[in-house]
């Protein structure tokens, strides 16, 4: 349970419980970003993994990537597949938003 908003570690909102840290600190972990082409027939993929963020948080997260490089994407157990090479746009990005990438 979150101290804060009373809610199950899993569903804090707040992010200051158990499950997250200080909500003025989005920085939870190393987030890493990779290209991939296995199981997607050729079909290269950019995965942001390593995101200790909430199913509406990861959703939010990856629409905002998603419209940075203008293609499309998906979450899928909790990491964010980009359609495309776009690692070093992902990384940037998400050096700007506070989390910890490479």
């Amino acid at each position: 349970m979150c101290p804060e908003c009373a809610q199950p570690a899993e569903q804090c909102r707040c992010r200051s419980g158990a499950a997250g840290s200080a909500t003025g600190n989005p920085t939870r972990g190393k987030v890493r970003v990779q290209k991939s082409t296995k199981g997607r027939r050729g079909k290269t993929v950019s995965v942001v993994s390593g995101l200790d963020l909430n199913a509406f948080e990861l959703a939010n997260l990856a629409r905002a990537l998603k419209q940075r490089c203008g293609t499309g994407g998906t979450v899928k157990d909790g990491q964010i597949e980009i359609q495309g090479d776009h690692v070093a746009t992902l990384v940037e990005f998400l050096r700007k938003q506070g989390h910890d990438a490479a």
